[in-house]
């Protein structure tokens, strides 16, 4: 059965297949314009079959009738690249409105995202009020200055639910699942920002096939990298969200989270992505893999909006149990970062297995030049034991509560099980690649008190592996590349950001990790920052200026 995008419309999280040791795209890469082009991994599926791009935009055709390639090239010097603060300030010098800015992003999507020689496949589904709510925007007037994100269109990821569209997963069992907002999309819109539609993402959160390309899902079909098309992993399972952002289809996009899925696609498509303190930001109303381990997070070109849109997402959300209840206001977006550019006196731990990597070493030279210190350290010899069983049990009972709790009644499927018998109806062209993860989280069992062993020992376990260096050499955090050590730092329950620090000599990018303790976020903010600034490594995808 095919449908439109459009009847879409009327954090949450990539497990990520876990790279601790290598980058996704050593396999066979070429670079895009190379004679040949040759595919990393064969792929069975490139488009979707359950969007029609023609219906999706008789949306808003009328509406772009005015916006022409005149409007849209004398907007692009004001908008490509630019962070949200310039945006703010070009929108009260008259240089802009919200709803130029609307309009230049559902431009780019349609000349870009789907059915063309270009095409990303970024986008699963556009918010069809997005054009009110921008001229909206632009006519109210404030007496004490709104929120940074205020009036700013943001891409979510197809798991988090917002009110008046369809939250998917990129699953078709899903694909009846109208809900009320999330969450954090309820503290997004507070704050006025406006959503512009939802993110392509791998099925389930990557927790699903098993064997299938990241970025893949039956809805949204196969999302591809702005860096290069077929010859570079987008990374996932926040693939959408990673790509929409490195080729400027928005402002920022929300990701989420289990090990990897937003650090991993941040990294592939050189954006800087934000792993959250697991608590700081609400769950509730995310499909779910692991109620232990999920958050979502923010996903930017630069560091200055990361910040901006992380502040405008936090907050205590008692229904959630691992919410936490932050003391702080307002405060992690760029007014609050300190102005004196020095890492003076800071201690990062380095692994000593990377500095085989060229661009790791540049990095970590960069960071020198403005004080930092750096101490080379080995890896701990520790395990992560059960880790594939904690999610497992975990998606095993919190799947049923979100699809119960936060889903909708036009859904059909109640537990996993469901959804694996839903899809042996038309195998197909819903799941071409299988579904062994959904396999093996219905065979697996435990009792309580063995499920919580496991998730005490992986705790115990991914803490100690930051800890026992942290106490010995006096650590303010650690340096990694990618999502290399995400698996540690989410069952540790550390926060992460990855930040853009140059390409490989295929083209392929790569991000700097800063790895912290809980609730550090402001201090990986400003370290990202001052790197940020002093490395200016982050180029755009060529193709695509």
């Amino acid at each position: 059965m095919r449908f439109s995008i459009f009847f879409l419309l009327p954090f949450f999280i990539l497990s990520c297949k876990n790279q601790n040791s290598k980058d996704s795209t050593t396999e066979t890469v070429v670079v895009e314009d190379t004679i040949s082009i040759k595919d990393f991994r064969e792929l069975k599926v490139l488009d979707s079959k359950y969007i029609d791009n023609s219906e999706l935009w008789n949306t808003f055709n009328k509406a772009l009738e005015n916006f022409t390639d005149e409007s849209y090239n004398a907007l692009k010097p004001l908008i490509l690249e630019t962070n949200i603060p310039t945006l703010q300030k070009h929108i009260s010098n008259g240089r802009l409105t919200y709803e130029l800015l609307t309009k230049f992003y559902l431009y780019r999507i349609r000349k870009f995202d789907r059915e063309n020689d270009l095409s990303l496949n970024s986008v699963i589904s556009l918010n069809p009020n997005v054009i009110k709510e921008a001229i909206k925007a632009d006519n109210t007037d404030f007496e004490v200055e709104p929120h940074p994100i205020y009036g700013m269109p943001i891409l979510l990821k197809d798991n988090i639910n917002i009110s008046g569209m369809i939250t998917t997963a990129g699953a078709v069992a899903l694909q009846k699942n109208i809900t009320e907002d999330a969450f954090v999309v309820k503290q997004l819109k507070n704050q006025g920002a406006i959503i512009l539609g939802k993110a392509n993402l791998s099925e389930w959160a990557y927790f699903f096939c098993g064997d299938c390309p990241s970025g893949y899902s039956a809805i949204g079909g196969q999302t591809l990298n702005p860096y290069g098309r077929r010859t570079i992993d987008t990374g996932g399972s926040s693939s959408g969200s990673g790509v929409a952002v490195a080729a400027n289809f928005c402002v920022g996009a929300v990701g989420s989270e289990t090990s990897g899925s937003i650090l991993s696609p941040s990294s592939q498509n050189s954006v800087v992505g934000l792993k959250p303190t697991i608590g700081l930001l609400s769950r509730s109303g995310i499909v779910p893999i692991s109620s232990t381990l999920d958050t979502s997070g923010p996903m930017t070109k630069n560091v200055t909006d990361n910040a901006i849109l992380l502040d405008a997402m936090f907050g205590f959300d008692k229904k959630d149990s691992k919410s936490i209840n932050a003391k702080w206001g307002n405060g992690y977006y760029y007014d609050n970062m300190p102005y004196d550019d020095s890492l003076i006196g800071k201690r990062f731990g380095v692994f000593k297995r990377l500095l085989e990597d060229s661009l790791y070493v540049q990095a970590i030279s960069d960071l020198k030049t403005k004080g930092a210190i750096i101490v080379e350290v080995e890896e701990e010899k520790v395990d992560l034991p059960d880790f594939l069983r904690l999610l497992n049990l975990d998606m095993k009972k919190d799947l049923p509560i979100y699809l119960s709790s936060y889903g909708s009644n036009e859904v059909m499927v109640k537990s996993v099980k469901d959804v694996i018998d839903f899809n042996k109806k038309d195998s197909a062209n819903i799941m071409p690649y299988g579904q062994k993860l959904f396999e093996g989280i219905v065979a697996d069992n435990a009792t309580n008190t063995e499920f919580q062993n496991i998730k005490n020992t992986l705790k115990t376990n991914g803490r100690s592996f930051f800890d026992n260096p942290i106490n010995k050499h006096s650590l303010d955090g650690f340096l990694s590349i990618n999502n290399y050590h995400a698996e540690f730092a989410a069952v540790a329950e550390y926060p992460a950001i990855t930040v853009p620090m140059g390409y490989t000599e295929k083209g392929a990018p790569k991000g700097l990790t800063f790895i912290s303790k809980p609730l550090f976020e402001k201090n990986l903010l400003y370290w990202a920052y001052i790197y940020e600034q002093v490395s200016k490594r982050r180029k755009m995808p060529k193709n695509y200026n």
